[in-house]
């Protein structure tokens, strides 16, 4: 098995303008040596390249880019995220008022040009002698110069790089079509007498629009772009310019970008908090809704985690600062925010490649119609069969295909992070929508994942606080909410824990190490009595004693039974409810929890569940998520613990709770920062209501090229005698991009609609 590190860098790509350009960065980066993998996204304009760790040199990335015509501002790293997203927001800028100066400068050039190319239609001017009419046309040729030349300069740059290594894009099909129409159009001026008679006809009013019009539909697409990225805006705001710091018991204000770990940060009522940290001092609530999505404040006291980017409502609180920089909470919602928007589902990997021979078909169907028209068509043909190539290659549109998915992703993807669904990439928001079947754990799961100690039962000869010492000593090391209690416990009482060595867990059964010579397992009755335990009356009247909901943890000390704890775990608020809702969905929901039967079941009937399966180890839950799949069902698991990380793997869409263990949220594919289950419906509806709109898009991109190129062509010619002309087309063409954006863009008031109407109707 290879050991090699793949390490994934983002890149910020300038220059692209359609999926076809997509396919083709995407080309040159997997050409480069050393890189792996490499996902190129339109809406985003950025690079995940992905190469074995210390291979690549970033300068090789840099020149394969620049030498196929395209542009890298920056290399995106973790390390930089404000940086990157305010370059990136400043050379958007920049590109919109370039664009809009651009567009007035082809206007006011346009307007006479297009005045002349229909002068005959000008009352008294049908007549107009042919030399002022040559003359005329000879003027109109001067004023497109400047159209093409800086208006339309980039799509003929672009078209020539393109042409220099051997492939075509957007940039190809206008400067073609603008530029075929200027030079038969020159050379119908200059040299009429070359052409059939009655075809020495120009239309320069057609180069001057078309160019016109694509550089406005460009500027209002980059406008609409802009509001898919306001989640990152809005994350990013979050975060206070300025705090204060205790310094030798003094405040000092200073940036929050300056803060260290360690530092004592002091935070007044309505102020935002700037990093993450533990409070040392005071009692307040905090609004955590524009981390979680949960509307309610929640009461921090001394030892309580508080998150930068909230906010302090009521009290004054002291906190040490214990994550900063790229370490904060927040920063890393941004980081998978934004490589998730990067990413790319398998939806839009299927459309680039239909993309990718998309502007070559387009060019082969242009030279075909000037064909049929020129040896087929009626008087003039060959006017008839320029006009119609032009419209050919002007109204194709491979824009609207490369944008039709990653925007809905992008919109969907920031939409779910503000209701604390934190998505690591784009697959999951085009497969959530399918998922049947559910599995949720119980414990830290279904139920708060606060559990308490309610009841200790030392054995014979054996004092409470010898039974929380010991078990507390092994505990200490565990990441298991029932040992947390354990040692909150033990702390509550002022038990300090023995020093533990040889420590062992064992997911799904429990934990043993070494205390003062002797080996103390805690856990599981079978995991006690498989590792040599007695199975005494004693032992045995545990079941017998708990109350339904609570659960036996045994200790043994040299396979000699020591005692046990009652365990209770409070179900969380509102998971009745997102039952419901799941069965409402027609999906199947299952309990998976490695607890005894009868805490299970009795958690099970409070929630609405009645599939309900006890006593499963962690191989236990990865054989049932995969005899699910094996029936032909997508499912979600959701977890929290170690032992769920296999499972989480295993399932179609794992999904681990904001608190789970490290391994459990490394193996999830969606992270609920709320800690609600609420957010295992919502992604069902998030994800169903972006599929719906990537459905649209791609529908409407694709019929507007199937049903607009044939009439461009002039198939509606021969039956009603229309024939496209190439300033409709071009109009067409510039605004086809601009309706999937704007339809892209609706998602963000129909999920909020959506999930509003959802939850309210089952409060009802």
């Amino acid at each position: 098995m290879s050991t090699e590190k793949t390490v994934i860098q983002e890149f910020y790509i300038s220059g692209m303008h359609c999926a076809a350009c997509v396919v083709r960065v995407e080309k040159v980066l997997l050409g480069v040596g050393g890189v792996v993998s490499a996902q190129v996204s339109l809406a985003t304009e950025t690079a995940l390249v992905g190469s074995i760790q210390g291979v690549l040199d970033s300068m090789d990335i840099y020149n394969a880019v620049t030498e196929n015509g395209y542009g890298i501002k920056i290399d995106k790293g973790s390390n930089e995220i404000e940086n990157v997203l305010q370059e990136k927001q400043r050379q958007r800028d920049l590109r919109s008022d370039v664009l809009m100066k651009k567009f007035w400068v082809g206007l006011l050039l346009s307007i006479p040009v297009l005045i002349i190319g229909k002068i005959s239609w000008l009352p008294g001017l049908s007549d107009l002698d042919p030399v002022i009419h040559r003359r005329l046309w000879a003027l109109s040729a001067v004023l497109t110069i400047p159209i093409i030349g800086y208006v339309g300069g980039q799509f003929f740059v672009g078209a020539g790089k393109a042409l220099k290594q051997r492939t075509a894009n957007m940039d190809t099909l206008v400067a073609l079509g603008t530029g075929a129409a200027w030079g038969y159009s020159f050379l119908a001026v200059i040299l009429p007498s070359y052409f059939p008679e009655g075809t020495a006809i120009p239309f320069f009013e057609a180069t001057a629009v078309v160019i016109t019009l694509v550089v406005l539909g460009q500027y209002l697409e980059t406008k609409a772009r802009s509001k898919t990225s306001r989640t990152i805006e809005f994350l990013m705001d979050l975060r206070p310019l300025r705090a204060t710091v205790i310094i030798d018991e003094e405040e000092t204000s200073v940036l929050a970008s300056q803060i260290e770990k360690g530092m004592s940060v002091l935070v007044r009522p309505g102020q935002k908090i700037p990093v993450d940290g533990y409070i040392i001092e005071g009692l307040t609530s905090v609004d955590e809704s524009m981390i979680t999505g949960e509307g309610l404040s929640r009461m921090k006291e001394v030892g309580d985690k508080v998150i930068g980017g909230t906010t302090n409502i009521d009290g004054v609180i002291r906190f040490c600062a214990d994550s900063v920089g790229e370490q904060m909470v927040l920063s890393r919602i941004l980081e998978l925010v934004r490589k998730a928007q990067a990413s790319k589902p398998s939806i839009q990997r299927s459309v680039d490649i239909v993309a990718g021979y998309f502007v070559p078909t387009v060019m082969i169907i242009s030279v075909l119609t000037f064909t049929a028209w020129y040896n087929f068509g009626p008087e003039a043909a060959l006017n008839y069969g320029v006009v119609a190539a032009v419209s050919v290659l002007v109204i194709a549109c491979p824009c609207a295909l490369g944008l039709a998915t990653p925007f809905s992703v992008m919109i969907a993807l920031g939409k779910a992070s503000e209701r604390g669904l934190l998505i690591r990439n784009g697959d999951v928001i085009e497969s959530a929508c399918k998922i049947d079947t559910v599995i949720i754990d119980k414990t830290g799961t279904l139920t708060q994942g606060y559990p308490v100690v309610a009841a200790i039962m030392p054995s014979d000869n054996v004092s409470e606080e010898d039974l929380l010492r010991l078990a507390s000593s092994v505990e200490i090391g565990s990441e298991h909410l029932l040992g947390k209690a354990i040692v909150k416990a033990a702390s509550e009482r002022g038990i300090q824990s023995s020093k533990a060595t040889e420590f062992n867990a064992i997911p799904g059964l429990g934990v043993s190490a070494k205390i003062e010579g002797s080996m103390v397992r805690v856990g599981t009755l079978d995991f006690l009595t498989d590792s040599g335990m007695s199975f005494t009356q004693k032992v045995q009247q545990i079941d017998e004693v708990a109350e339904i909901e609570q659960t036996p943890v045994l200790v043994s000390t040299n396979n000699e039974y020591l005692g046990a704890f009652m365990i209770f775990d409070p179900v969380r608020a509102g998971s009745k409810e997102v039952i419901d809702r799941l069965r409402d969905m027609d999906v199947r929901v299952i309990m998976l929890t490695g607890d005894h039967k009868r805490t299970a079941n009795a958690v099970a009937k409070e929630v609405g569940i009645t599939d309900v399966r006890a006593r499963m180890l962690p191989e236990d839950k990865v054989a049932n998520v995969r005899r699910l799949q094996e029936e032909g069902r997508i499912v979600a698991m959701v977890g929290d613990g170690i032992n769920d990380a296999a499972a989480l793997s295993q399932a179609d869409i794992g999904i681990a709770m904001g608190d789970a263990s490290d391994v459990a949220l490394e193996s999830a594919d969606v992270v609920l920062v709320s800690q609600s289950l609420k957010g295992v419906a919502e992604l069902r509806d998030i994800s169903r209501l972006a599929v719906k709109n990537i459905r649209q898009n791609l529908f409407g991109a694709f019929i507007y090229n199937a049903l607009g190129i044939p009439v461009a062509a002039g198939v509606l010619y021969p039956i009603f005698g229309i024939l496209l002309s190439p300033v409709i087309a071009g109009a067409a063409m510039a605004f086809s991009s601009l309706t999937v954006v704007t339809n892209a863009n609706r998602l963000h008031s129909s999920i909020a609609r959506e999930l509003a109407n959802q939850w309210i109707g089952s409060s009802e």
